[in-house]
C-alpha cells in the first residue's frame, strides 16, 4: 500500500494543476469557452487517482480574471479531513514577462490584509490581488460569486469537526498572490472559523518589511515558502543580484547579455526593499536536478535552464509528485509548405480525442485523430508562416520551430540538431532540420563554412570554421535564398581547440 501524501506533494500537485489551459486556444475562444475547458481539464486531474491528490479533492469554485490575467480555484477534500485549498495562478506568461510583471517601482497600502498598521505591497502585486478577489466565475459548480463568497457557502456546508482548515497555495505568481489571499482571507468572519496555512512555491516576493513584519506575526498553522535554489524567480525582488553569478558547474555560467539583463531588471525595484516572507524551505541545494542539455555558456542555454529550474513538473519531482498531466506537444509537421486543402500530419504528444487544431490563429475544422501521437488535417485557409499547435482541456501545445507551416511555401528553414555537438575545428557536422535546399550556406556563428554538402531537405553537412576564440559555444544557422534558420540550443556547437 502506497504512503500517504506528504502535504508538500499534495499542495505543490494543486498548485500545478492552475496551469491546466492556461494559454488561449490561438485562433481565439470566448472567456465563457476557456473557463469550460479550464473546469473540465482540472476536474479531470482532481479525479485521477495516480495523483498526490488521490482522487479526494473536488472542485467547488473557479474564477478566470479579465484578459487572462489570473485565474483561482478552491476545492475541498472528500475524504473527511475537512481541508480546503484556495490556489491561484499566476500570469500566462514566459520568463522575462513574469519578471517585469510585477510594478515593484511603486509601493501601495494593502489595507484589505486586516493589519492594524500601515503595510505596504508593490503595486503590480495588488494589482493582481485585486484581479483574483474580484473575479466572478462564469460557469459551474459556482456561478456569479467571488472567491470569499464561494469559501463562506462551502465552509458554511462543512461539517464542524474536524475544525476546517484552508490552505493557501500558488506556484510562481500564484504563490505571490497566496501570501496576500491568506492575510485577507484570514481577517475575514467565517461561519465555521478554520485553521489557515500557507504553502507556496517558487514565489516571488509581494511586499516590504512592513508586509512581512504583519505575515509573520500571524498564527498559521503552516507556513512554508518552497523555493528550487536554483530558480532565479524567487530571488525577486529581494536578491535577483545574486543569479548573475550562477550556474555551478556544469553551468551554465550567464553570459554578458545575461548579466546585464538581469541588473536592468532588479533596478526596476527604484530603491524599494523586497523581502520574503514565511519559512524558507530550500530545495536542490547541490545543483543535482538540472536540464543536461542547457549547460553551456550562452544566453539561450542560462534562460532555457531557468525556465527548467521554475517549471512546475521540476518543482513536482523535488517534492516527490507524480507529475501531472501534460499538455499537448507539436513536435513536427510534414509536409511544412502547401496550399489551404492540403493535407498535413502533426506529430507530437498527448493528443486526445477532443483536440483541436490551429494553424496560427486559423482554426483547422477539418482533422482526424489518429493516435495519441498523431493527427491527420486538412489546411484551413491562411497565409504566410504560422506555427501548427493542439488545444486541448488539458492546455494548448507550444509553438515550436518544426511546427511550422507556410502557405505556398518555401518551407520554413529550421536547424532541429546537429552531430556532433563539439568538436575542432574542421570537424565535419551533420545538421538536421527542415527547409533545406542544394545552395544552401552554413554559418557556425559569423563565420560560413567553406565545405557544406547537401544532403536532403531535412540533412545537410558541413565543416566547423575557424574562429577568432576557438573555445566557445556557436549557433549554426543554415541559409537558403533570404531565409535563416532562427537560432535555439538545438543548434549549439562546442569548439574545443584546433
Amino acid at each position: 500500500m502506497a504512503p500517504d501524501p506528504t502535504t508538500a506533494q499534495v499542495t505543490m500537485t494543486l498548485a500545478a494543476l492552475a496551469a491546466t489551459g492556461a494559454t488561449p486556444r490561438p485562433s481565439g475562444e470566448t472567456p465563457q469557452q476557456q473557463t469550460e475547458r479550464i473546469l473540465t481539464g482540472i476536474n479531470a486531474q482532481l479525479s485521477d487517482p495516480s495523483l498526490a491528490t488521490q482522487g479526494a479533492w473536488k472542485l467547488v469554485w473557479l474564477a478566470l480574471s479579465e484578459a487572462n490575467a489570473n485565474m483561482a480555484y478552491i476545492a475541498r477534500s472528500t475524504n473527511g479531513s475537512n481541508e480546503f485549498a484556495v490556489v491561484a495562478r499566476g500570469t500566462d506568461a514566459d520568463l522575462t514577462d513574469i519578471l517585469e510583471d510585477l510594478e515593484v517601482g511603486t509601493v501601495v497600502p494593502f489595507p484589505e490584509s486586516g493589519s492594524p498598521k500601515p503595510i505596504a505591497v508593490s503595486k503590480g502585486a495588488m494589482d493582481a490581488f485585486k484581479r483574483v478577489v474580484n473575479a466572478r466565475s462564469i460557469a459551474s459548480p459556482s456561478p456569479n460569486v467571488t472567491l470569499a463568497q464561494a469559501l463562506t457557502a462551502a465552509l458554511n456546508s462543512a461539517p464542524s469537526s474536524p475544525q476546517p482548515t484552508v490552505y493557501l497555495t500558488g506556484h510562481s505568481l500564484g504563490g505571490c498572490i497566496a501570501t496576500m489571499l491568506a492575510p485577507y482571507l484570514q481577517a475575514q468572519t467565517w461561519p465555521k472559523q478554520p485553521k489557515f496555512a500557507v504553502i507556496t512555491y517558487a514565489a516571488p516576493t509581494a511586499g516590504v518589511q512592513s508586509f512581512v513584519d504583519y505575515f509573520d506575526s500571524v498564527p498559521w498553522v503552516m507556513d512554508e515558502r518552497h523555493n528550487n535554489a536554483y530558480d532565479l524567480v524567487p530571488h525577486a525582488w529581494a536578491d535577483l543580484d545574486t543569479t548573475a553569478d550562477w550556474y555551478p558547474s556544469p553551468g551554465p555560467q550567464a553570459t554578458e547579455e545575461v548579466k546585464l539583463l538581469i541588473g536592468a531588471i532588479s533596478k526596476r525595484t527604484k530603491g524599494n526593499v523586497y523581502v520574503q516572507p514565511g519559512t524558507l524551505c530550500p530545495m536542490n541545494t547541490s545543483y543535482t536536478s538540472l536540464a543536461k542539455n542547457l549547460v553551456n555558456k550562452t544566453t539561450q542555454d542560462f534562460l532555457g535552464q531557468v525556465a527548467f529550474q521554475h517549471a512546475n513538473s521540476t518543482y513536482l519531482d523535488l517534492v516527490g509528485a507524480p507529475a501531472v498531466p501534460s499538455a499537448p506537444v507539436v513536435t513536427d509537421v510534414t509536409p511544412t509548405f502547401g496550399e489551404p486543402g492540403a493535407t498535413v500530419t502533426i506529430n507530437g504528444t498527448g493528443f486526445s480525442k477532443d483536440s483541436m487544431v490551429d494553424f496560427g490563429h486559423f482554426a483547422c475544422p477539418t482533422r482526424n485523430i489518429d493516435s495519441d501521437s498523431r493527427i491527420t488535417a486538412k489546411v484551413p485557409n491562411g497565409t504566410g508562416v504560422v506555427h501548427v499547435r493542439v488545444t486541448n482541456t488539458l492546455g494548448t501545445s507550444p509553438a515550436v520551430a518544426m511546427g511550422q507551416f507556410a502557405y505556398g511555401g518555401p518551407a520554413p528553414v529550421v536547424v532541429s540538431a546537429v552531430s556532433p555537438t563539439s568538436g575542432k575545428v574542421g570537424t565535419l557536422v551533420t545538421i538536421s532540420g527542415s527547409g533545406f535546399a542544394d545552395g544552401a550556406t552554413v554559418h557556425f556563428k559569423d563565420k560560413a563554412s567553406d565545405s557544406v554538402k547537401f544532403v536532403s531537405t531535412g540533412q545537410i553537412t558541413a565543416t566547423a570554421p575557424g574562429q577568432l576564440d576557438d573555445h566557445q559555444t556557436v549557433n549554426i544557422t543554415v541559409t537558403v535564398g533570404k531565409a535563416t534558420s532562427p537560432t535555439s540550443p538545438a543548434d549549439e556547437f562546442t569548439y574545443t581547440g584546433r
